[in-house]
């Protein structure tokens, strides 16, 4: 497909009105510039898929529909069903990185950051958890893993860890539309428009796979986004994305060298990586 054509399609499609999802992986070196084949969570579904549909890649929790004052329940699971076991295709193959290597989780703010008037009743972006494991089960439940999981590994049953804690707005993304926020970051942050962004500038959590991984490892990204303080009791809004890396044979296990002024469609988050 014609670049022009699109970047006309991705344009096309509603804001705020949307939720997000991790949309690729990319692996990042050490100067802070994405590298290697990108990847994609399990059972991906590309929004130019003729049968494409928000919901065909959104997992909420509490789902829509159900009493608020029930919240998420125990029996929750992490994953969509789509996602509860590892499937990839092709076209959309998982990761492949190295122990110890950086990778970039993106995401599109979808209006959550750049038109917060549209959410008025929501904090502004939320936070993003990423999860790992090397013993994934397709019966993991969110509420065995969000905020049980540690920094450590020795939080709930220990099959696994807190990678990192991400701001859903990593300070620079954005989409084209008319918010001062969004004209803003289109000055501060300028590039030239690029298959899959087009003019649109993804937000990302940058991670560091753990040094003594290997075979295959799975990762879970949580999109936490509350409400604000207004006297009600109303549990945060809860969006997941489950995927898989392909682990290869050795270890990175430089320091980071960031690269400063590099094109900002295939860059890192720089305070992101030098922080971990």
């Amino acid at each position: 497909m014609e670049f022009n054509v699109l970047l006309a399609i991705l344009l096309a499609l509603p804001l705020s009105g949307a939720h997000s999802w991790v949309e690729r992986l990319r692996r990042l070196g050490l100067n802070g510039t994405m590298v290697g084949d990108p990847g994609y969570v399990r059972g991906f579904v590309s929004r130019l898929d003729p049968t494409f549909d928000d919901l065909r890649m959104q997992h909420h929790l509490p789902p829509n529909g159900r009493d608020a004052q029930l919240g998420i329940l125990p029996t929750d699971r992490i994953c969509r069903d789509s996602q509860r076991v590892s499937r990839s295709s092709d076209m959309f193959p998982r990761l492949q990185a190295w122990p110890g290597d950086f990778i970039a989780l993106q995401h599109q703010e979808n209006g959550h950051v750049t038109l917060p008037e549209a959410s008025p009743h929501k904090e502004h972006g939320g936070t993003i958890y990423i999860y790992g494991t090397p013993n994934p089960s397709e019966d993991d439940a969110l509420l065995s893993i969000h905020r049980v999981w540690n920094a450590d590994g020795t939080g709930g049953d220990r099959r696994g860890s807190l990678l990192a804690v991400r701001p859903f707005d990593d300070g620079q993304c954005y989409q084209i539309n008319d918010g001062q926020i969004s004209i803003a970051r289109q000055e501060a942050f300028k590039k030239v428009p690029a298959d899959p962004q087009g003019a649109d500038l993804w937000c990302q959590s940058d991670i560091r796979l753990p040094s003594d991984v290997c075979g295959a490892y799975t990762l879970y990204w949580v999109w936490e986004w509350p409400f604000k303080p207004d006297g009600l009791e109303r549990p945060a809004d809860i969006y997941t994305s489950c995927m898989d890396v392909d682990i290869l044979p050795g270890i990175q296990q430089g320091e980071v060298s960031y690269v400063d002024g590099q094109d900002l469609n295939w860059a890192g988050i720089k305070q992101q990586m030098l922080a971990i």
